[in-house]
């Protein structure tokens, strides 16, 4: 089952390493991975997604409340919450494909922020299901380069992530 694991921790130098860290020591792998700094500077933000059974995501939260840096540990999937993810991916585009393409762009309300001759470069955000299936309504040979944030989340309404 797909989890993902909202840590707030310290925002010092090695934090992100002592995190990473723990995961590959103990076989644990990482799908996704952002971290950015909170409202309150000496704080970051980190966004984990990962996949295993509940016994492992308790492992996984037991491991990460003993880290130093960690000042709370949260599962998002235990409650309402939003998540999105945001890509950027550029095609080729040329002759018939170029409508084609748009088409498809506004059907998954993508926008297109770069033209040139002969590619789009397009920016699409939404949960990772929607980005997937917007990369499998591409043709493979159109996509040239993509680049991906990896997801971030928040709890909905008044559940907050916070000392």
């Amino acid at each position: 089952m797909k989890h993902i694991i909202s840590v707030l921790l310290e925002n010092e130098p090695g934090a992100l390493s002592r995190v990473v860290g723990l995961f590959s020591a103990r076989g644990y792998n990482i799908e996704t991975l952002t971290v950015a700094p909170t409202e309150d500077e000496t704080l970051s933000r980190m966004t984990i997604v990962t996949v295993g059974s509940d016994a492992v995501l308790e492992q996984i939260t037991k491991h990460l409340n003993r880290l130093v840096d960690v000042v709370k540990v949260v599962d998002l999937t235990e409650g309402v919450h939003v998540e999105r993810e945001l890509m950027l991916i550029k095609v080729r585009a040329t002759g018939r494909e170029r409508e084609e393409i748009k088409r498809l762009t506004d059907i998954f309300r993508g926008r297109i922020i770069d033209v040139t001759d002969r590619t789009y470069t397009i920016e699409l955000t939404g949960v990772q299901e929607k980005i997937q299936a917007f990369i499998g309504a591409l043709d493979r040979s159109a996509i040239l380069e993509t680049v991906r944030t990896g997801v971030s989340g928040i709890g909905r309404g008044e559940r907050v992530l916070k000392l």
